[in-house]
């Protein structure tokens, strides 16, 4: 019984010290540095051993409440690769002479050295400061001394003036994670959106305790003297704040996967954003506690909303414009293309403008929102019901739950009988409802004149064509040659000329010729490739010494050749996002081969058809002879854009099925 109770004893005291387990910067131990890999995930290349941080709301009398955010993290470096985390980057925000600040501290490097541990501290060569733009600055640091087996730590504290939001708070990694908490700490009068995303998630404990603001007052005497010496005098306020303590664990390491549009949308993470401000004695103030309180806080905006009242600028030039127009149709063509020869766009994305509309329009260059703000006012000047629709990009994420901060992009939307047409002048390759892909994420917001809004949805529902026309010629050697013809229609048609125009003509072909299994191209030509509402035409003739495989006198050939798909893009035996094809797409491919003299066919792929559940996607194989050449006709089809995780193993099984059939080979034999 003695040994039993020794023992549970020892237990106890197992689970108690794991249970207090302190995480403290500099308190590096030995085995942390010997660590050879990580636990769980031994194919690491680093790990966060734990990372700290926590927002607090602290009031000072001369700029009342600002926000504070403090975090410290230990990383351990196991690999060559995975040096690039001794690399940390703290962006912080800028508005006009206000700006968040950043301090860099207790940040050093740990290794063993001679059975010691040695420790190398940050220096300031190793501190870097970046203006990305006028709005973003960018503090970089480089931790010292970085080997296999490193292990680093750092702190940094933000001040900043702007509490409508809190920095996000990340949970998971493209590495693990050991250990992650975030706190925050929030007076009474303050209301935020908490908002959670991703597939683990953290333990929360809350709690309120009470807190006291301390005023203090000057009085001086009068100019006369009256009042007597200078006096102080001290109120105070008290007032409830909430803690909230976020905690998890052994956090897996997020991992890319085919066809995502952005990773960040599924990591575990949390966001804070302003709702309500209720002081005492004053009326409550609404930021975002709804998408309609949202989009009309954004409104409201000087750099938004008054912007779409501004005409007189342009009036003139829109009145020459439009003078030979007569339908809709044609005047947002008109008005769409106007505008992307008119501004340039600065690549810079915001849905507020920065210089405004008039200036953007007289300058010639502007950012997203003045362009598109500026084709919302022409469309509305020349009768057409317009509204400004804000939009995610794909970088920023999808937006999941009401917060200003969801969006960081705008477009142009003018509602017909037949629904809306979706605008966006910042690519010169765009055309009503063919949005740049950066824009393509899920829904958008529309805002109306009375300050109404509603979801628009943004994803393409119209199948985009590649329609290929192709005829080669074997020859006994197994050399081909043989013409293709390539058509591209809507998104697939924008892509192409985006690809296009950012090389020269010999930089691209030569791009191709390596893309497709190293053939030589010749009588390379365009056509519709700057009458963009067409769809754009390639044509080309080309040569190939490696296409087909030559084994004991038998020829053997993809009949697809360079356009064979081979590797299927979902191998993941189980899938936790979407998967994003951008638009819906139908590759079809017509192809006549001639054979060789002397030969004749001794296999051919037999025909197939596969058909997803729910008309998500058809794939269509036939092959047939015709005398001396053979006829091949292929279909690919995706319908949706997007595709759920749970129809992912049809899918899979899908592209495994239709890849299987595409790399069977015709065999030719000497007759």
């Amino acid at each position: 019984m003695k040994i039993k109770i020794f023992s549970l004893t020892i237990l106890l005291l197992f689970i108690s010290k794991a249970a207090a387990q302190e995480f403290k910067l500099g308190k590096v131990s030995i085995e942390e540095i010997k660590e050879k890999k990580h636990s769980i995930d031994t194919a690491a290349v680093a790990a966060i051993l734990y990372k700290k941080g926590n927002s607090r709301l602290d009031y000072n009398q001369n700029d009342g409440f600002v926000l504070t955010t403090e975090v410290e993290t230990r990383i351990k470096i196991y690999k060559k690769e995975g040096y690039d985390y001794a690399n940390q980057t703290i962006n912080y925000s800028i508005s006009g002479n206000s700006k968040e600040s950043i301090q860099i501290s207790d940040a050093n490097t740990f290794n063993l050295v001679n059975g010691k541990i040695e420790k190398t501290k940050l220096k300031s060569d190793g501190i870097f400061d970046q203006l990305v733009h006028k709005f973003l600055g960018r503090k970089k640091i480089t931790m010292p001394n970085i080997v296999e087996g490193s292990v680093i730590e750092f702190k940094y504290t933000v001040k900043s003036p702007y509490v409508s939001w809190m920095r996000d708070w990340n949970f998971q990694y493209a590495i693990p994670v050991n250990h992650s908490e975030f706190t925050t700490y929030i007076p009474e009068y303050y209301v935020y959106n908490v908002m959670q995303k991703g597939y683990v998630f953290p333990k929360v404990s809350k709690d309120r305790k009470s807190s006291s603001i301390i005023f203090t007052s000057k009085e001086r005497p009068d100019a006369r003297g009256n009042g007597g010496a200078t006096s102080f005098s001290q109120d105070k306020i008290d007032y409830f704040e909430d803690k909230t303590t976020y905690i998890i664990d052994n956090v897996p390491a997020i991992k890319e996967e085919s066809h995502v549009n952005n990773i960040d949308n599924y990591r575990a993470a949390l966001s804070y954003e302003l709702s309500v401000v209720k002081w005492p004695d004053t009326p409550i103030k609404s930021y975002s506690s709804d998408w309609n309180s949202v989009v009309k806080t954004i409104y409201d905006y000087d750099d938004f909303g008054p912007e779409l009242n501004k005409t007189g600028y342009f009036e003139e030039d829109v009145k020459t414009v439009l003078a030979a127009t007569n339908t809709p149709e044609e005047k947002i063509a008109v008005l769409l293309s106007y505008v992307k020869s008119r501004v340039k766009w600065d690549e810079y994305q915001s849905y507020t403008c920065d210089k405004g509309v008039k200036k953007a329009y007289q300058e010639k260059i502007g950012n997203c929102a003045e362009i598109n703000l500026m084709l919302t006012a022409m469309l509305r000047y020349a009768g057409l019901t317009a509204n400004p629709v804000l939009v995610s990009t794909r970088s920023n994420g999808i937006p999941l739950f009401p917060n200003r901060t969801a969006f960081n992009y705008v477009i142009a939307a003018v509602e017909t009988p037949n629904g809306n047409i979706l605008l966006d002048a910042t690519d010169k390759f765009s055309t009503p409802n063919i949005l740049p892909l950066r824009a393509l994420n899920w829904n958008g917001r529309l805002i109306r004149k009375d300050g109404t809004s509603e979801e628009v949805d943004l994803m393409p529902k119209k199948v985009s064509g590649d329609n290929v026309f192709m005829n080669y010629t074997i020859d006994p050697e197994g050399k081909v040659t043989g013409k293709t013809r390539r058509q591209y229609t809507d998104y697939n048609a924008m892509v192409t000329r985006d690809n296009i125009s950012s090389l020269k003509e010999e930089e691209y072909l030569e791009k191709l010729e390596n893309r497709n299994n190293k053939i030589e191209i010749s009588e390379y030509s365009k056509t519709n490739e700057k009458d963009i509402l067409l769809p754009i035409i390639e044509t080309y003739s080309f040569t190939g010494t490696n296409l087909c495989e030559l084994i004991g006198g038998k020829i053997y050939v993809n009949p697809m050749l360079f356009f064979t798909e081979d590797k299927n893009p979902f191998k993941q035996e189980v899938r936790e996002y979407p998967v994003d094809f951008s638009y819906p797409f139908a590759d079809k491919y017509n192809i006549t081969i001639q054979i060789p003299e002397g030969f004749a066919v001794e296999t051919l792929p037999a025909p197939a058809a596969i058909t997803m559940e729910d008309n998500l996607g058809i794939f269509k194989f036939n092959i047939a002879t015709n005398g001396n050449s053979l006829q091949l006709l292929v279909l690919h089809q995706i319908n949706e854009a997007i595709v759920s995780a749970e129809k992912y193993e049809m899918l899979k099984e899908y592209y495994k099925a239709m890849i299987a059939k595409e790399t069977e080979k015709i065999v030719l034999k000497r007759i």
